[in-house]
């Protein structure tokens, strides 16, 4: 069987795929010791301080994290075809009426799905919801971050009352990230072995492979 390749994600989109996945990965760590530090908070006989520095590296990291945000937020409008919101989210007749035969798909109940380029609706769903999550673990971080700011206390206010319900939110919201990834990488790992479109590779070099027979 011929194969014909096609151009899927452009450089900006696997830029944000990798900086987001990388710093989601360092805060947690960094955020999970900040919640319950496994060393003292001094290395006795030394000068150093895990805490500060694990603060830091968190701090830092999130920056990375909502510029990566933003870009994709950016590209949601303005990236490609397959970029776009309107090709995955849930807003259209085709788009609802897939979801449905790619669930039963994924539970190898049937062969029958929809191939796409791009997302099919089924991981827009979770999408949209990790869009979401990330918007309230920016506004919840910047606003325990920047505490004295008049600025933020409005923002942080406004979304969560006091830091206190800000911090709960953005701890438990860790948890849901957590979830989502590992139901990512499962996907993507099934994709690959039941699959002919590298999405793996796609990631990398942006290149998907469909039979010449197919048009997504």
């Amino acid at each position: 069987m011929e194969y014909e390749r096609h151009y899927v994600w452009t450089i900006p989109l696997r830029i944000f795929h990798w900086v987001f996945a990388l710093s989601f990965a360092g805060l947690v760590v960094t955020g999970l010791y900040i919640h319950w530090p496994w060393t003292n908070t001094m290395l006795e006989g030394t000068n150093r301080f895990p805490m500060a520095t694990m603060r830091d590296i968190h701090f830092q990291l999130g920056y990375y994290f909502i510029a990566s945000t933003l870009l994709r937020y950016y590209l949601l409008f303005f990236g490609n075809k397959q970029e776009r919101f309107t090709d995955f989210f849930p807003i259209s007749l085709r788009n609802i009426k897939s979801i449905p035969k790619t669930i039963v798909h994924y539970l190898y109940l049937s062969e029958e799905h929809e191939e796409k380029l791009g997302h099919n609706c089924y991981a827009g769903l979770f999408f949209c919801f990790i869009f979401f999550l990330s918007f309230i673990q920016i506004i919840s971080g910047l606003y325990l971050l920047y505490p004295e700011s008049p600025l933020w206390q409005k923002i942080g206010a406004a979304f969560f009352c006091t830091q206190q319900y800000a911090r709960l939110v953005h701890y438990f919201s860790t948890y849901l990230f957590l979830m989502f990834t590992i139901a990512h990488i499962y996907i993507v790992i099934w994709n690959d072995l039941k699959g002919t479109n590298s999405i793996t590779s796609s990631i990398i070099n942006g290149f998907k492979f469909f039979p010449k027979k197919e048009k997504p």
